[in-house]
């Protein structure tokens, strides 16, 4: 069995069974969960048939501030890393590739210019090409992108409306080229599912109350990325992993939280799923934690293909 990971600019890059062994003896690896760590679940052998893709930004690789790392940096413990544990228990066994790039917009995907990949590469030139060279297998692709295209619009507790939207129209038209340019690579085994976004800034006004203006603020503009990615994905006939209402992201029902006081359902949730309520160094930080990862997974899982 092979299994692709990324490493930085180097791109995808195959570990040896020997490695592999090793990753997996000390709980490090990325792809295919061990028996052992589903209980007694046995996945039926695919051998190399079956993978999952995750595209990407920070999310998709799983990022969560350390105490060497307090911004995030990568982890075993993202929603492909449950997704995968989820199958297997079902017996399905995928192979985990990740190509995604901590704070990769859609630009950066098709053209490149981020930390990540060499100039003149890019994840999506990884992407086709894991997907022409595994044409014959199933597997499926996930796709996490859009949040980066609009984080830079809410700055100094500001959400400026006018870039949102102008980010939001470069979406429709960039996000449309990624999904073409991926089904065009793949083969007919190969099944898409995208990924929407909650709102971790809604959190904003839990450390800073004078925050609260722009955590109302963010509502738009989440909802605006949202609804602009349901467009796209409708339009290209991919069903969507609906992350924002499992973590009840429009819902403001007041709730009772220990430490919080009574705040709105959407905020509790928020603190409950990343580490936006964390005092440093480890918070405040827009990623998920582990109980938010999994989240993540349960959406994903809900509408992959039986």
């Amino acid at each position: 069995m092979k299994i692709w990971k990324t490493r930085g600019p180097r791109g995808a890059r195959l570990l040896g069974a020997g490695t592999m062994a090793l990753l997996v003896a000390s709980s490090l690896f990325m792809g295919v969960s061990s028996a052992s760590a589903i209980g007694t679940a046995k996945p039926r052998p695919l051998g190399d048939s079956t993978f999952l893709l995750a595209v990407g930004a920070s999310v998709s690789v799983g990022v969560q501030p350390t105490l060497h790392h307090v911004h995030g940096f990568p982890t075993h413990r993202g929603y492909t890393n449950d997704l995968i544990a989820m199958q297997a228990a079902k017996g399905t066994r995928l192979q985990l590739v990740q190509t995604g790039c901590p704070g990769d917009s859609t630009q950066q995907v098709l053209y490149g210019g981020d930390h990540c990949y060499a100039p003149g590469d890019s994840q999506l030139l990884r992407d086709i090409a894991f997907l022409r060279a595994h044409q014959n297998q199933e597997g499926v692709v996930t796709i996490d992108l859009g949040f980066n295209d609009l984080h830079g619009c809410l700055f100094h507790q500001n959400v400026d409306m006018t870039c949102v939207t102008q980010r939001m129209n470069l979406l429709s038209t960039q996000l449309p080229q990624i999904i073409t340019a991926l089904k065009a690579a793949a083969g007919p085994q190969v099944k898409f599912v995208g990924i929407n976004h909650y709102n971790p800034y809604l959190a904003a006004a839990v450390h800073d109350p004078t925050a609260q203006p722009f955590a109302d603020a963010s509502v738009a503009a989440i909802g605006l990325l949202n609804s602009t990615l349901a467009t796209v994905y409708a339009q290209n006939a991919i069903p969507v992993a609906d992350v924002a209402g499992l973590f009840h992201t429009y819902d403001t029902t007041p709730v009772d939280v220990a430490g919080l006081g009574t705040v709105p359902e959407n905020v509790a949730q928020i603190c409950a799923l990343t580490w936006m309520c964390q005092s440093p160094p480890y918070g405040p930080n827009l990623h998920p934690n582990d109980q938010g990862y999994q989240v993540i997974a349960n959406a994903i899982a809900t509408v992959l293909p039986s």
